[in-house]
């Protein structure tokens, strides 16, 4: 037999320099991307500072638990909130956790205030206050998945106002809303000014007081707390 005219192929000299393929783990490649709540509805969560704008608030669902007295000697409001943020992390990691998972960032604490007279909500006296306080759930959350992560919470911890949630919808409208930043007691001009503002628009006042908490009071001094302060109209 002839021996063959094809050349033999040279041997490939190895690239010290090459980057080596890193193979993607089936975790790695499943891990969701993080939606951002705040960017999706930017309009309502990034308000600029000291300036009174109109938004319209969409139907939006929440985590909602309803009491009333002074929201900073009453057990009832910081009962609430323990109940809300632990019912909506659970719900982000049972989330998280799905053959198709979903991540998310946990909205802030919001809260809904009146009184049954208007006036004694402008006093000091707090005790005749009432509220809802309450935490943003993205669209795609479910009646099902909140009941499901209500059972997971009460065998974990079963805080003292997990019966009092409840998952409802709020739907507010045209509103006007700033960026407060300072200490809560301190909101009044603020918030007169938007009831002024409302007027002059020739439009009323609608609805609840709406709070929007974007700092920890545990842990940022009362002059640089920042907070969305909301009023709808018609």
């Amino acid at each position: 037999m002839p021996a063959s005219t094809t050349p033999e192929p040279k041997p490939k000299k190895l690239d010290r320099n090459a980057k080596r393929r890193v193979p993607i783990s089936r975790s790695a490649a499943a891990k969701p991307k993080k939606l951002d709540l705040k960017k999706r509805w930017k309009d309502l969560y990034q308000p600029p500072t000291g300036k009174l704008v109109k938004v319209d608030a969409p139907p939006l669902a929440y985590l909602m638990v309803d009491g009333e007295g002074d929201p900073n000697s009453t057990p009832a409001f910081q009962d609430a909130i323990e109940a809300l943020y632990s019912l909506a992390y659970t719900l982000k990691f049972s989330l998280k956790k799905r053959p198709r998972p979903v991540d998310y960032g946990v909205m802030p604490l919001e809260a809904l205030w009146w009184a049954n007279e208007a006036p004694l909500f402008y006093e000091t006296d707090k005790s005749n206050w009432k509220w809802t306080a309450m935490i943003l759930q993205p669209d795609f959350i479910t009646r099902a998945q909140v009941d499901s992560a209500i059972k997971q919470v009460r065998q974990k911890k079963n805080p003292a106002a997990l019966d009092r949630v409840r998952f409802d919808t709020l739907a507010e409208g045209p509103s006007v809303q700033v960026l407060y930043v300072g200490p809560f007691s301190e909101e009044k001009p603020t918030i007169e000014r938007m009831h002024e503002f409302i007027r002059t628009a020739g439009k009323q006042l609608y609805g609840r007081h709406h709070e929007i908490y974007l700092s920890d009071p545990r842990r940022t001094a009362s002059d640089k707390l920042k907070t969305i302060l909301r009023q709808p109209m018609r």
